[in-house]
């Protein structure tokens, strides 16, 4: 029993398929050259119908004039739908452009997943993110500053040492303040 994906073998030869492939082309190339001369045709006639030939011999100089005013005004016509032409092709342009980014953000689109909370300790975190290069742990605790007890007491001594700022303050203040300022730097001797 053959397998399911071998394609069948092809009942043309090769030198057929070859010969079919030219064949195929040379029509492809007298149809693209038929539509080339069609279209140069129709350029003409539309050329044709629009502007018929102009008959200048024999006029006057008012006659020559008025001619001139009417290609000037079919000019002006003609400018005017180009121009129009030319704002709706970028306003087409420019949606098409629009439809593209829609396409492409429709297909792109997928529902974010619900994140959910993960402990992870420092080791693990630094393992991850170091790999192979963390050495060594990290306890966060062991690397905290350590207070003795005899540091707690000095300080509880100086802030009772300081009292009342405002009596401090009051006392420092106005001449006698600048005197006692001066005479424990030791500006008196």
């Amino acid at each position: 029993m053959p397998p399911k994906d071998a394609k069948p073998k092809s009942k043309i030869s090769a030198s057929r398929k070859l010969s079919l492939k030219i064949l195929l082309l040379s029509r492809a190339m007298e149809d693209l050259e038929k539509e080339k001369l069609d279209r140069d045709a129709e350029k003409v006639r539309y050329l044709g119908e629009k502007l018929p030939p102009l008959q200048m011999s024999g006029l006057q100089l008012d006659e020559l004039q008025k001619l001139c005013k009417q290609l000037h005004s079919r000019i002006d016509v003609v400018d005017e739908e180009r121009y129009d032409y030319e704002a709706k092709v970028v306003k087409n342009n420019r949606d098409i452009q629009e439809l593209k980014l829609k396409i492409q953000d429709l297909g792109g689109k997928f529902k974010k997943p619900a994140l959910r909370k993960v402990r992870v300790s420092a080791d693990e975190m630094m393992r991850a993110l170091l790999g192979s290069k963390h050495k060594g742990s990290m306890d966060l605790r062991a690397n905290l500053k350590s207070v003795k007890k005899e540091d707690i007491k000095q300080e509880k001594v100086l802030t009772t040492e300081v009292g009342d700022w405002r009596k401090n303050v009051e006392a420092m203040s106005g001449m006698e303040g600048r005197k006692k300022m001066f005479d424990a730097a030791g500006g008196a001797q």
